[in-house]
């Protein structure tokens, strides 16, 4: 009974782990590389309105009007897009900078970088703090 008792436990907690595989939640996040490192926004307060306009075009198709990852070209995505509020609530900018900047290999994250300004990149970051 023990034995079957001990199987039945196992089996669940696999199961259970396995359901994790397909979530939006933010991961440990990889160390940003010495030469994006301690990058800090050289604009000023008003450059989140000009990121609505740089975010609105070129990344709520993907992560969705409000940054939660269900924007509408984004279901197709796997894995799917991150959720923007909640990495922004761990990352530095320095993180967000540098993975606009140069995407992330194994996503559908694609890099901006000559795409993107360096400005409107900050200016994407400045608006990803404003959002819930």
């Amino acid at each position: 009974m023990k034995k079957v008792l001990f199987a039945v436990l196992v089996l669940a907690a696999l199961a259970l782990a396995a359901c994790g595989g397909g979530s939006n939640a933010v991961a440990t996040l990889a160390p940003v590389p010495a030469e994006y490192a301690g990058k800090a926004s050289p604009l000023g307060a008003d450059a989140a309105a000009a990121g609505a306009e740089v975010f609105k075009t070129n990344c709520e198709s993907c992560h969705g009007p409000q940054g939660h990852g269900d924007g509408p070209a984004g279901v197709a995505l796997d894995p799917a897009p991150k959720n923007l509020p909640e990495l922004a609530a761990q990352a530095g900018d320095d993180y967000l900078y540098w993975r606009i900047n140069t995407g992330k290999e194994g996503t559908s994250m694609v890099a901006w970088k000559g795409v993107l300004t360096d400005d409107q990149i900050w200016q994407a970051v400045a608006f990803i703090r404003t959002l819930k």
